[in-house]
C-alpha cells in the first residue's frame, strides 16, 4: 500500500471513528500502534515505558478525537499527541522525583539513518544518539526514521519548518561527529 493510499485510508478511518465506528478505531490502532510505540520508546529509552505511553496516547486520541480536523493527515496528528503524552510523562516524573537518566536501551527496529556502514552495531548508534541534544535527536528521528516532512515536524513541535530542518541538520552533524569521535577511540 503506497504512502498516499495509506494516508488517505487513515483519514477515512479517522472520520469514521469520529462518527463512532469501533471497527475504524481498531484499524487505526493496527496501523499506528507499532510506529507510535517505537517513537515513544526512542524518546524514553525504555521499551516498557514506550508501550505504556503508546497506550496513553491512544487514550488521549480517543478523548480528543473531536479535535481532529477531517481531511488532515492522521499520522502527524497522532504523533503530536504522542509527543505531548511523552512531555506530560517527563514533567510528572520530574515533579515526583529527580529525573533519572536511564540507559539508552535498544533502538526500535528502524532504519539506521544511512549510517549503518559506519557502525558495527546498534549499540554504537544508540550511544551516538544519546550525545545528540534531545530537541535535535527528536527532529532527526521524526524525519530520518519516521519519515515526516519538515512541515509536519514543525507542526508537531510547534516550530517553523525551517527550524525543524535546522534541528535535524544539526542533529545529523552531531551524530556524525560523535560517530567519528567514537571510531577514532
Amino acid at each position: 500500500m503506497g504512502q498516499d493510499v495509506a494516508s488517505e485510508r487513515l483519514i477515512e478511518l479517522m472520520e469514521a471513528y469520529q462518527q463512532g465506528s469501533a471497527d475504524a478505531f481498531d484499524q487505526i490502532f493496527g496501523a499506528l500502534a507499532v510506529p507510535l510505540r517505537n517513537y515513544l520508546t526512542s524518546l524514553t529509552r525504555d521499551r516498557a515505558r514506550g508501550e505504556d505511553l503508546m497506550q496513553e496516547t491512544f487514550l488521549q486520541m480517543h478523548r480528543s478525537r473531536r479535535t481532529y480536523m477531517p481531511g488532515r493527515p492522521v499520522k502527524p496528528w497522532a504523533f503530536g499527541i504522542a509527543r505531548n503524552v511523552y512531555l506530560m510523562h517527563r514533567r510528572s516524573t520530574a515533579r515526583r522525583a529527580k529525573y533519572e537518566a536511564g540507559t539508552f536501551e535498544e533502538l526500535p527496529e528502524t532504519p539506521t539513518l544511512g549510517l549503518a556502514e559506519l557502525l558495527p552495531d546498534r549499540q554504537e548508534l544508540a550511544a551516538a544518539l544519546k550525545d545528540v541534544p534531545e530537541d535535535r535527536r527528536e527532529a532527526v528521528l521524526l524525519h530520518h526514521v519516521w519519515g515526516f516532512s519538515f512541515r509536519e515536524i514543525g507542526e508537531m513541535l510547534g516550530i517553523s519548518e525551517r527550524a525543524a530542518k535546522l534541528r535535524s541538520f544539526r542533529g545529523i552533524q552531531g551524530l556524525r561527529t560523535s560517530i567519528k569521535t567514537e571510531g577514532a577511540s
